[in-house]
């Protein structure tokens, strides 16, 4: 963990430019010191079909969720929480001044022991901290 989640209304595809989201997400949580690098992973969610207010413009939305295993502190929580939602605005900020776009983002902290995962990857960067 975490996890990033971005649900996405099909209208904003192109300019959405989830990739380029998600490598800033990505960067931003390894670098928070919070979350082992191993576990970090975002992924895209597309919607083909959706209906937002009153369904007589071209509107479109993102809603994100983080999840996390539990055991941080509710500061590390809102700090990263304040930092990612702002990483989120400025990234999505052009498109935002062209469009009707609704923006939300969740963190959700997952139940400690009904959380069930295996990961090998974790083994990678534990090996390449110990090389330096």
């Amino acid at each position: 963990m975490p996890h990033f989640y971005a649900e996405c209304t099909e209208n904003i595809r192109k300019e959405a430019n989830l990739p380029e989201l998600f490598a800033k997400v990505n960067q931003a949580l390894a670098d928070s010191g919070i979350f082992p690098l191993g576990g970090i992973r975002s992924r895209a969610i597309w919607l083909d079909t959706w209906q937002m207010a009153d369904g007589k413009q071209d509107y479109a939305f993102v809603h994100m969720t983080l999840k996390i295993g539990a055991g941080r502190s509710f500061e590390d929580r809102q700090k990263v929480g304040e930092m990612l939602f702002s990483l989120i605005k400025i990234h999505f900020a052009d498109l935002m001044a062209q469009r009707y776009l609704g923006l939300s983002f969740t963190i959700e902290e997952l139940d400690p022991i009904l959380n069930y995962k295996s990961n090998n990857v974790h083994k990678l960067f534990k090996a390449s901290d110990q090389t330096l």
